[in-house]
This record gives structure tokens, C-alpha cells and sequence, in this order.
């Protein structure tokens, strides 16, 4: 099995992960959608130097990762080729920003390793929200929930083709990759004097599979727009957990909780 194969497995255990059932998976995409961006939101308002109100906002993410059932170390799993380029955000504020603003003992820490680990856990903080969000939806409802909150029907129809058909070209790039192997045995990954010719085959065989697509659409009545999957009505439960979350959000976003407990186990 290539690098890309395994990229459609990942591609369908994401799916798999959506259709599993759990209290979290049965709440309307639409308010999973608009608890996740007041989330993200809530995260980054936080200051570079807050970091000990950051730190209690995982709270939210755990919480529903213990509900849903999904493992913690699936998301980071998953995610594990988009965290390092969110964990090197700020790797430079140390050296720009060395006044100490925080000591521990006789240890003195400067304020750019607070805002360089304050901006790494913003990062981790909205991947797993993120996460949560495509691991319990399937992407065609969160595209109808999109446009039940007028989100613009070319924007969502870029996002529904994109998730759709990356499979596709991902199809082919398999089946090229394995075509190139076979023709140069033992050679690991494509040799730079083919780069040109492979892309550009790649690029034809795309256009050709993407008319093919495209004239089963037009078959199956497609006329410049989707009919978007079925949403759930928004129910009583959807609107609790709405109003649980922002709740939530807002305690933690003007209680600095972290120095609260520290000052009640101190007493």
C-alpha cells in the first residue's frame, strides 16, 4: 500500500468516525458549527501573555471527546502533519521578546517563551475543535448547515467539491504512483527527471476525470446548485448545549480560573 492509498483510508476513516452514534453526533450541525466558531473565537481573543486563562479552555475539547467516544490521540493522530507547522508558530518570540515578566523560583521566564507557548496552544486549541466538528458531522450536513446560516452557495459548493473529489484525484495519483513503480522497481519516490512528465499526465488524467464528473452531475439534474443533505431540525437539546457552551466560553474567557484554584489550594 502507497502513501496515497493510505491517504484514502484516513479519507474514509474520517467518515467512519461521523457516522458513529453518541449524544454529541445526534446535535444539529448547526449548532455543533456555531458552538465551534464561538470556540475558536473565544481562543483567540485570548493575550499572548494570557496563557493561564488559555490553559482551562481545554476543557470544552476533552469534555466532548469523552462524550463522542473519539480518542484524544486520534485527533492528534490525524492531525499529526498540520501540528508541527501550528507548533513552530512563535518559535521566534523568545528572541525578540526577552524581558521577564514571570519567575519561577530564581528561574525567570521572559515574556517571549510565554507568548511563543500561548500561540502554540491556540493553535492545538482550534485543530481539536475543529477536528471534533468534521469527526462527528458529515461534511455534506455541514455544508447544509452552512447554507441554512446564508453562508454564500458558491463558497459552500467549492468546499462540498473539494471534499468530495480530492478522493478522486487522490484515486489517481495512486494508481499513476503505482504505474511509475512498476516500470522502476526499487526506486524509492519519483525519480526529478520525471517530475515534469508525471504532473503533466497527472494534470490531463484530472481534466479528463473531472468532465466525466462533471457530465454525471449535469445527468443526475445539476444546475449550478446541490441538494444538500436533509438537517435535523433545531431541537430543544441543540439550543441547551448552545447555551451551556456560550456559558462556558464566557466564564472562562473573564475567570481566570488556572489562578483562582491556585489561590484557593494556597489558602
Amino acid at each position: 500500500m502507497n502513501k496515497m492509498e493510505k491517504a484514502l483510508g484516513e479519507l474514509g476513516a474520517m467518515d467512519e468516525l461521523a457516522a458513529l452514534d453518541s449524544p454529541v453526533h445526534s446535535l444539529s450541525a448547526a449548532a455543533k458549527l456555531l458552538s465551534t466558531i464561538a470556540y475558536i473565537l473565544t481562543v483567540m481573543s485570548f493575550g499572548k501573555y494570557q496563557l493561564s486563562g488559555l490553559i482551562p479552555m481545554l476543557l470544552w475539547p476533552v469534555l466532548l471527546f469523552q462524550i463522542s467516544g473519539i480518542r484524544v490521540r486520534t485527533c492528534f493522530y490525524k492531525l499529526r502533519i498540520v501540528l508541527p507547522l501550528v507548533m513552530a508558530v512563535g518559535l521566534f518570540n523568545p528572541l525578540f521578546d526577552r524581558e521577564v515578566i514571570v519567575r519561577i523560583g530564581t528561574l525567570g521566564v521572559s515574556g517571549g517563551v510565554v507568548s511563543m507557548i500561548t500561540l502554540m496552544l491556540k493553535g492545538v486549541l482550534c485543530l481539536m475543535a475543529s477536528f471534533l466538528l468534521v469527526a462527528t458531522t458529515p461534511f455534506d450536513t455541514i455544508c447544509a448547515a452552512m447554507r441554512q446560516m446564508h453562508v454564500p452557495k458558491t463558497l459552500v459548493t467549492l468546499l462540498l467539491l473539494t471534499y468530495r473529489y480530492v478522493g478522486v484525484m487522490t484515486e489517481e495519483l495512486a494508481i499513476m504512483t503505482d504505474a511509475y513503480h512498476l516500470r522502476a522497481p526499487g526506486q524509492k519516490g519519483i525519480h526529478v527527471s520525471a517530475w515534469g512528465s508525471f504532473l503533466g499526465q497527472l494534470l490531463l488524467r484530472s481534466m479528463d476525470r473531472a468532465q466525466e464528473l462533471y457530465s454525471s452531475m449535469l445527468l443526475r439534474g445539476y444546475h449550478q446548485h446541490f441538494h444538500y443533505a436533509p438537517v435535523r431540525p433545531f431541537s430543544l437539546k441543540d439550543g441547551i448545549y448552545l447555551i451551556l457552551s456560550a456559558a462556558l466560553f464566557i466564564t472562562l474567557r473573564f475567570v481566570d480560573v488556572s489562578q483562582l484554584l491556585g489561590q484557593i489550594l494556597v489558602r
